[in-house]
């Protein structure tokens, strides 16, 4: 019995004890932001989760109404391609520094990629559109894309691709969350399935 009293005091020391409430106290509180930050949607493609800090809801419907949006998600321009490691280290450390920005209320008005984010995109512009960025072709065809055409970024061009021309947290003041990119069925408002109704009933 003596044994078992060695390792099961029955009075514990003060230490012990406010040592064990703070270590849980600090992983109940981790597991709540992150549930509450919905962490583990980062690790998904799914753009959505871009939008779990509000103020990438300009960016997002921007990109929604884009020709992007057919072909590319968020992290297949954002994201380095090379190796899964890098993939994810990058979308680590890069969510962590907005995360702290977003939660310091410290965000610019007009959000503007790092310069290592700017490598990234520019990459993986060329990665998809190494047609048009190589093939010889292309140089007459378009007087722009001379020799000079892989010593810029692509965007120093092409402004508009794919987030618009407006940016800015004001100039979309009034910004609606967005919509889930995956649902298949269609919104019809009740005046308009009304109106649908009255016009097949007439040309019958």
């Amino acid at each position: 019995m003596s044994l078992f009293k060695n390792f099961f005091p029955k009075k514990r020391t003060g230490w012990r004890t406010v040592a064990t409430v703070s270590i849980a106290s600090l992983l109940g509180l981790g597991a709540f932001i992150a549930y509450e930050a919905h962490v583990v949607s980062y690790l998904s493609d799914d753009p959505q989760a871009c939008v779990n800090c509000h103020v990438m809801t300009p960016v997002y419907n921007s990109w929604m109404h884009s020709s992007h949006r057919e072909w590319a998600s968020c992290n297949d321009c954002h994201v380095p391609h090379d190796n899964i490691f890098n993939q994810y280290y990058f979308k680590a450390k890069d969510g962590l520094y907005h995360a702290t920005i977003f939660t310091l209320r410290a965000e610019p008005e007009v959000i503007f990629m790092r310069e290592e984010s700017e490598e990234v995109v520019q990459n993986n512009c060329i990665r998809c559109h190494v047609q048009q960025v190589t093939q010889a072709n292309y140089t007459d065809w378009i007087e722009s894309h001379k020799s000079d055409r892989l010593d810029r970024t692509c965007w120093s061009c092409h402004r508009t691709v794919p987030h618009g021309k407006l940016h800015g947290l004001s100039t979309v003041k009034y910004n609606i969350a967005p919509l889930p990119t995956n649902q298949t069925q269609v919104v019809i408002p009740d005046w308009l399935k009304k109106e649908i109704n009255e016009s097949k009933s007439s040309s019958k």
